[in-house]
């Protein structure tokens, strides 16, 4: 895999993003279905919105769950400004008391 930010004329470098999503959408038979670098982008935004709104838990599996409503149909854009938006009104949280 190429890195997108190298220089025009320069070799390529590898993209350890691309690459583990390759190599772990091959280990689940996904190999048709590996993220492009637009798809990996909006996820790594749903999963930064989420961990900075709700907790930092909540971002693989809120990732998690957009990967099953676009499997079942939705469209992934909407899904996840679904997701952002619900992250940008979530109401703040207190912090648990420590004892």
């Amino acid at each position: 895999m190429s890195n997108p930010r190298t220089e025009p004329g320069q070799p390529a470098e590898p993209d350890p993003l691309a690459e583990w999503m390759d190599a772990a959408s091959q280990a689940l038979g996904l190999t048709a279905d590996s993220p492009d670098a637009q798809q990996r982008r909006l996820l790594l935004a749903v999963a930064r919105d989420v961990a900075h709104a709700v907790a930092r838990p909540a971002a693989p599996l809120s990732t998690f769950l957009l990967g099953v409503a676009v499997g079942r149909g939705a469209d992934p854009e909407q899904a996840a400004a679904a997701l952002a938006g619900l992250a940008r009104d979530w109401p703040d949280q207190p912090a648990p008391d420590e004892e």
